[in-house]
C-alpha cells in the first residue's frame, strides 16, 4: 500500500447538560447530555505506511503509548472491523494540547478523530452509524467525535445523538486547576438518589435546536466532584465575578467553564485580563475558546 498521511484536529468538548439516569447492567451509565465541541485541539498525524503494526508517539511523556492507549485501541478496532489487523502498518503521533483527565473529552476525542481519519484514508468503508458502533465500545464520549456534528444532544451511553446548532454567539473560558479527576471514581461515588435539579432532555429532541437554553445548564456529577475538590466552587465564583453569564463544571471535572456572551464591549484585551487573573489563582491551564460547527 502506498504511503498516505493526514493531519487531524481533535477538539475538546464541554457538557452544557449532563444528567445521569441510572446504572446499566453492562457497568456503564445511561446519560442525557448536551455537548459542544471547542476550538481547543489535540493535533494528530496519521500515516498508513509499509510494514505491520501500530507505531504511536506522543508529545506528553506521561501518556502511555502501548496497547492500553485509547488512540491505539481505536486504530486496532478500526483495523479489526475492516479485517486488516494482520497486514496494515500505521504510524500515529499526538501533540497534546487538551488537559488530561479534565472533563474535556481529550482522550475520547483523540480516539474518535482517529476512527474518522482512518475512515477517510480508506475511502469511507464505514457509515457514520457504523463508526459510532465501533466507538461506543471504546468509551461513552467517543461516538460524539466520530461524527462531524459541532454540537449534539446525546443519550444512552453517548451513542444516540441528535445534532443541534453550535453556540457561535459566545466565548467559553475554561479553567483547569491542574489535578486529575478519575471518571470511574466519580461514577462509583455518585448518588443517583440526589435531590438536586434534574432534567429530562428527551423533550429537547422534539423542538428546534434553538429551544436549548443556557439557563438550563446543569451537571449531575458536579456535586460529587465538588465535595472532594472545593476548588470547583472557587473557580465558578471567580468566573462569575469576571463577567461570565453562566458557569459549570464539564464532564466529571475538574475543568470549569464560563460563558461570556458576545457584546459590543467584548475584546481580546479583555479576555487577556480575565485569563491572567484566573492563571494567578488556578495555574496556567486557562483557555479562551469558541465553539466549532459541523466539520470539526
Amino acid at each position: 500500500m502506498e504511503n498516505r498521511k493526514i493531519l487531524l484536529h481533535a477538539p475538546a468538548k464541554i457538557n452544557l447538560f449532563l444528567h445521569v439516569l441510572g446504572r446499566r447492567s453492562d457497568g456503564y451509565h445511561d446519560l442525557e447530555t448536551w455537548m459542544q465541541k471547542l476550538d481547543l485541539f489535540d493535533i494528530i498525524t496519521l500515516e498508513v505506511a509499509d510494514g505491520r503494526g501500530i507505531d504511536f508517539a506522543c508529545s506528553d511523556p506521561a501518556i502511555p503509548t502501548g496497547e492500553g492507549n485509547l488512540i491505539v485501541r481505536a486504530a486496532m478496532a478500526f483495523c479489526s472491523s475492516l479485517g486488516l489487523q494482520e497486514e496494515l502498518g500505521l504510524k500515529l503521533s499526538l501533540e497534546k494540547k487538551i488537559p488530561v483527565a479534565a472533563g474535556l473529552g481529550g482522550g475520547s476525542s483523540d480516539a474518535g478523530t482517529v476512527l474518522r481519519g482512518l475512515n477517510e484514508l480508506f475511502d469511507k468503508p464505514f457509515t457514520d452509524k457504523e463508526l459510532i458502533q465501533i466507538g461506543r465500545f471504546l468509551g461513552a464520549d467517543v461516538p460524539f467525535f466520530t461524527v462531524e456534528y459541532g454540537a449534539a444532544v446525546a443519550s444512552g451511553i453517548g451513542d444516540r445523538m441528535h445534532p443541534v446548532s453550535s453556540l457561535n454567539d459566545c466565548t467559553f473560558v475554561l479553567v483547569n486547576p491542574g489535578f486529575f479527576v478519575s471518571t470511574r471514581w466519580v461514577f462509583e461515588n455518585l448518588s443517583l438518589t440526589s435531590t438536586g435539579k434534574k432534567y429530562n432532555l428527551s423533550c429537547f429532541r422534539k423542538h428546534r435546536s434553538d429551544s436549548l437554553s443556557l439557563s438550563e445548564m446543569h451537571n449531575d456529577l458536579e456535586e460529587c466532584t465538588g465535595a472532594r475538590h472545593p476548588e470547583i466552587k472557587d473557580m465558578k465564583r471567580l468566573l462569575l465575578d469576571l463577567g461570565a453569564s453562566e458557569v459549570l463544571m464539564s464532564g466529571s471535572g475538574p475543568t470549569v467553564f464560563g460563558v461570556f456572551p458576545d457584546t459590543g464591549e467584548s475584546s481580546s484585551a479583555g479576555f487577556d485580563d480575565i485569563r491572567s487573573e484566573l492563571r494567578q489563582k488556578f495555574g496556567d491551564e486557562v483557555f479562551v475558546t469558541r465553539a466549532v460547527g459541523a466539520g470539526a
